[in-house]
């Protein structure tokens, strides 16, 4: 199965000519391809699919996305 994910990015670098950055998901820090937003900026949520950022995500729904996964997991264990 394959999820989006909600993730507060942290910093933003290029690697390669390729813009990326940290992003946080929930504590768990991954590189992600920031490409296909070149707006986003440091603070401001994004939706990652497959290490690549998708969309951008106001703050209050990428928390309430992260909370209802962390319920699921509550409710799988």
């Amino acid at each position: 199965m394959c999820l989006a994910v909600p993730g507060k990015v942290e910093s933003i670098f290029d690697e390669n000519q390729m813009r990326m950055g940290k992003v946080n998901f929930g504590g768990v820090v991954k590189e992600v391809c920031l490409a296909f937003l070149p707006d986003i900026e440091v603070g401001e949520y994004a939706i990652v699919h497959a290490g690549f950022a998708i969309s951008q995500i106001d703050e209050a729904s990428a928390e309430e996305t992260l909370r209802t996964f962390d319920a699921m997991e509550r409710l799988d264990s």
